[in-house]
């Protein structure tokens, strides 16, 4: 089926003054709003921001933490300032260890990274009183609105606040770009003016002033830019409902901002109803909360895999986004309370029982920065915007007719082009959705019509789009002189080698052969590898390069007339997935990896983290030897780079070098944990309900989680024995040594001693424990609940009910490699 669609030229956007939002008149790259996108110095920017929770993540870790988030393409970081975790007891403010917010600050800035402090009050989080402390909630009955007694507790937590973060606004070339102004409130435009107001009043200063937007939010005039969300799927939803249509909307290309399905349980209804969005024409379209993984409650346990993620954060370019915000990018642990427990729960009069201490998220970073393959999904969408996001954000979203009729449409092709309204762009499609497969689409082609331009056909013979595939194919896309005037592979990212040539790296599409159209009035020369077909299509003026085999040698030469030598490396899918871009050694690099990349210019070296094996059966080794790793760079370094303790041997990889890393000795073994099981489970009573609906929730009873006395009476319990390592030298980094437990159940507690340390709700998953958080060599005993036979609890895969068992427990242990130069 042939898809069309005329791009038509885009009116002017406002101008910033008439949005008051100015950045520091000191900023030497002033960040400045239109009502279509973001500019920097002048120019477009695109920012990508992730959701990082310091306090719920030990200091010690939060250095290389950031640097992984920054090589996974995010440019600016997020973190609610969440208040009870600062304040539990009146008066006593802590900003030590865990919670110290300025040393977290100055550490994005260390590492040329943006920072956001989301400073609330209210948060939500999945935090005990939305982070309000319990004292504050005792001091008034109005919270969330100008009672003095409410504002009289907030100014002096917010003149702490702005203490923490003296001198890192943009007034002194501090990280800090953005500040949010509460959260999910919808109704009191009033007193969100009054909270910024403060805010100032107490030394916060920032160019961009935000507040969430969804559920019909009504804003105090242009005071607060709205930024908007998206989930692939939901906790707060009913056990019985299904997937909810508000998520299932996300993965259709949309101009409709609003999600009115986040945090549709703490409100009774939408406020704006079927309403036109009054700030979709006045402001650029920006998420802070696109769902990167997505918590679990007792009553309902989503599972959040990859290619849900990927779909969705690419689905929201092709709509229309100027600002990729994810929530959460980095998982975490929740504080150990010290009058209480700091979770959401029944118990503070939420719809949501949450788990005490896990807030991993499935986040591409997990609650032990575990690698996950989301990470890699949105680094690839990320390298595309870093490289072209300047040229993107400027795009408008154009939708084809003929789009799908409804949300339940699984049978229309769903795509969408970005354009600049005169001859060039981009062409997003998607053909995945989470729990229902779309199905293949043959016979596939486009034709894009341009004001300024010839239109576009592609690819040069209809394709079959494959179930599951989302992909963006660039259309007169610039390079160095050369114009391609569409490819079936999306652009990565662009590398300068050795030579000055410069190398778009672009990665092909599972099923779809890859073609490009080079326009021949940019060319004087091209060469293609080895079984490529390069013809001239006379009429079109066009060179048409097919017959490519992705990979690492997949390497189209060209020159233009004015003398400038370009290439273009088509990567298979699943190469493209291991493309890292940063500073390394001197000079930008494209490098290819298996493991996890860290860039560090503050030391001139690249790090490996091996990746730990993800939802992977008990393998029938009892340690986890440090496997030979490899990478492949371009260009390459004048010099090889060395990695202590090992033997880099150099070889070539196609248009790159490869480095290998040969260990000079093997591994130290790593002692198989000791699993004995102590006491079997017993059938627990049914899992209570929460209290009857509020009138401020409208939401009816849902199972809550069992209480501590089921696992005391109920529980299967076991002991774990973690012997240490000998002779694990180095020493593994912080969350390199990994208690992984495969079990089956309902819901999980570890204790040393009678402290917990862990828990986990049941979703199909292994269960990991970082070891280095818990004292050397103390036994851990589990605490495991079967699933009661009649428990309302949604599930992605069901247990057996009565059965609460851990069936192998073994411990991963990985070893960072640090590689330089000199």
């Amino acid at each position: 089926m042939r898809h069309r669609v005329t791009i038509t030229p885009p009116s002017a956007p406002r101008t910033r003054g008439r949005l008051p939002f100015a950045d520091a008149p000191s900023a030497p790259d002033p960040i400045e709003v239109t009502s279509r996108w973001l500019s920097r110095g002048g120019r477009p920017w695109f920012p990508v921001s992730g959701e990082f929770h310091y306090s719920r993540y030990p200091a010690r870790e939060w250095e290389e933490e950031l640097l992984k988030m920054k090589a996974g393409g995010i440019t600016v970081v997020a973190s609610y300032v969440i208040w009870i975790h600062h304040e539990e007891t009146e008066g006593r403010v802590r900003f030590d260890a865990h919670r110290d917010l300025r040393r977290f600050a100055l550490l994005c800035a260390r590492h040329g990274l943006d920072f956001i402090p989301r400073i609330g009050p209210w948060s939500h989080a999945e935090v005990r009183n939305g982070g309000l402390p319990d004292w504050v909630l005792g001091r008034t009955t109005a919270s969330r609105t100008d009672d003095p007694a409410y504002l009289a507790a907030v100014r002096p937590w917010w003149e702490a606040i702005a203490s923490q973060l003296d001198g890192l606004g943009r007034a002194h070339d501090g990280p800090i770009v953005a500040i949010q102004i509460e959260n999910e409130l919808y109704d009191r435009p009033g007193h969100l003016r009054t909270l910024k107001r403060m805010a100032r009043e107490a030394g916060l200063s920032a160019p961009l002033w935000t507040s969430t937007a969804w559920g019909g939010v009504h804003l105090p005039g242009d005071e607060l830019l709205p930024l908007y969300g998206g989930y692939p799927d939901a906790f707060w939803t009913e056990a019985d409902g299904g997937w909810p249509d508000t998520c299932r909307k996300h993965f259709f290309f949309t101009h409709q901002r609003d999600d009115e399905g986040i945090g549709a349980d703490l409100r009774p209804t939408t406020v704006r109803g079927t309403e036109p969005d009054p700030h979709a024409d006045r402001f650029p379209w920006l998420t802070c909360e696109l769902g990167a993984g997505m918590a679990v409650a007792y009553h309902r346990r989503p599972r959040v895999e990859a290619a849900d993620v990927g779909a969705l954060g690419l689905t929201k370019i092709g709509c229309g986004s100027v600002w990729q915000g994810y929530y959460m990018f980095h998982g975490g642990t929740n504080p150990t309370g010290e009058h209480t427990t700091l979770q959401e729960s029944h118990a503070t009069a939420y719809p949501n029982d949450l788990p005490v201490l896990t807030y991993d998220f499935q986040a591409p970073l997990g609650e032990y920065g575990q690698y996950r393959p989301s990470y890699d999904e949105l680094r690839l969408q990320h390298l595309l915007l870093a490289d072209f996001g300047e040229a993107i954000a400027p795009m408008r979203s154009v939708l084809p007719d003929g789009r799908p009729r409804d949300r339940h449409d699984r049978d229309t092709l769903r795509w969408a082009v970005r354009g600049d309204g005169r001859a060039s762009g981009f062409l997003f499609v998607t053909n995945h959705q989470p729990h229902e497969p779309l199905p293949d689409h043959p016979d596939t082609s486009f034709t894009i019509g341009f004001p300024e331009a010839p239109p576009l056909t592609l690819p040069s013979a209809p394709v079959t789009v494959p179930a599951g595939a989302y992909f963006c194919w660039p259309l007169r896309l610039d390079v160095s002189g050369l114009r391609l005037d569409w490819a079936t592979a999306q652009p990565v990212c662009t590398v300068v080698d050795d030579d000055g040539r410069t190398v778009l790296v672009l990665a092909a599409t599972d099923g779809i052969p890859p073609e490009l159209a080079l326009d021949a009035r940019t060319v004087t020369t091209v060469a293609a590898p080895p079984g490529a077909d390069v013809r001239t299509v006379t009429d079109d003026d066009r060179i048409l390069i097919t017959g490519l085999r992705p990979g690492t040698d997949a390497l189209v030469e060209a020159a233009t007339p004015a003398g400038d030598r370009v290439a273009l490396l088509v990567l298979d899918a699943e190469t493209a997935r291991t493309a890292y871009r940063g500073e390394a050694w001197g000079a930008p690099r494209l490098v290819l990896c298996d493991a996890g990349v860290v860039f560090d210019a503050t030391t001139d070296e690249v790090r490996l983290h091996p990746r730990t094996p993800a939802d992977e059966e008990p393998r029938a080794r009892v340690h986890t030897p440090a496997p030979t790793l490899s990478l492949s760079v371009l260009p390459a370094p004048r010099r090889p780079p060395t990695a202590p303790g090992a033997t880099v041997k150099e070889s070539r990889d196609g248009a790159l070098t490869r480095y290998t890393l040969v260990p000079d000795e093997d591994p130290p073994t790593v002692p198989a944990p000791a699993l004995t099981a102590l006491r079997p489970a017993t059938p627990p009573p049914r899992p209570p309900s929460s209290p009857a609906p509020t009138s401020a929730t409208g939401v009816p009873g849902r199972a809550s989680a069992p209480t501590d006395a089921h696992y005391d009476t109920n529980a299967a319990v076991y002991r774990v024995d973690v012997p240490a390592s000998r002779a694990a030298t180095p020493t593994p980094p912080p969350g390199a040594d990994l208690l992984r437990l495969h079990w089956t159940g309902d819901v999980a507690r570890a204790y040393v001693g009678d402290t917990l340390v862990a828990d986990q709700y049941f979703t199909g998953r292994p269960w990991d424990i970082a070891l280095d958080r818990l004292p050397p060599g103390a036994p851990l005993t589990l605490r495991i609940l079967p699933l009661a036979a009649d428990a309302a609890v949604h599930l992605p895969v069901t247990p057996p009910a009565g059965v609460a068992e851990v069936r192998h427990a073994e411990r991963i242990t990985t070893r960072t490699w640090r590689l330089r130069t000199t």
